[in-house]
């Protein structure tokens, strides 16, 4: 089976072919796994709509649901890799929905905790369950070597891109 690549790809792919450039297959298998990349995200943004939930609020939901004294914002910000802005934002629409609370510390009322409700916490664990399944499916049918061999050969594309980004701070004066 051949991906469809998304027509931006298709016109770079022509583009460079016209050229005469070199790698193009290279140039594919990047396209490839971006295509992958983006149907994976939009596959699982239609499985979380319709729990009025984003990959973002499923992350918090993930976070707190073995946490039954809650996190402050700030933390749910640094173990999600989000700014505290953002973790805000998703937090208030987490809570209008039901699935948590925050709660002032009573000893110092500038200090939040926020925890889920038990709304929270039964959609966490199901849905946890649920994704976990559908993302052990995408790789169904591949045995642990193939499972290894493409690792590696990710880790590779990723030590190759580390090294390029290297190269064109060095070059550009940029840290």
């Amino acid at each position: 089976m051949m991906m469809t690549l998304e027509q931006k790809h298709l016109a770079l792919l022509d583009e460079a072919e016209r050229c005469g450039q070199t790698g193009i297959e290279n140039m594919r298998m990047c396209f490839e796994v971006l295509t992958l990349a983006s149907a994976i995200d939009r596959a699982c943004a239609a499985r979380l709509a319709p729990h009025r939930l984003s990959e973002g609020k499923f992350v918090l939901l993930f976070l707190l649901r073995d946490v039954s004294e809650g996190l402050a914002p700030h933390e749910l910000a640094k173990q999600a890799g989000v700014t505290r802005a953002t973790v805000t934002g998703l937090l208030d629409g987490l809570q209008r929905d039901g699935y948590l609370e925050r709660h002032l510390d009573p000893k110092d009322r500038r200090r939040v905790s926020v925890q889920l409700t038990a709304q929270g916490l039964a959609m966490a664990r199901r849905l946890f369950s649920e994704h976990n399944q559908w993302i052990s499916a995408l790789f169904a049918g591949f045995d642990p070597q193939e499972c290894e061999a493409l690792s590696t050969l990710l880790k590779r594309a990723w030590t190759n891109l580390e090294m390029q980004e290297e190269k064109r701070s060095a070059a550009t004066g940029e840290r």
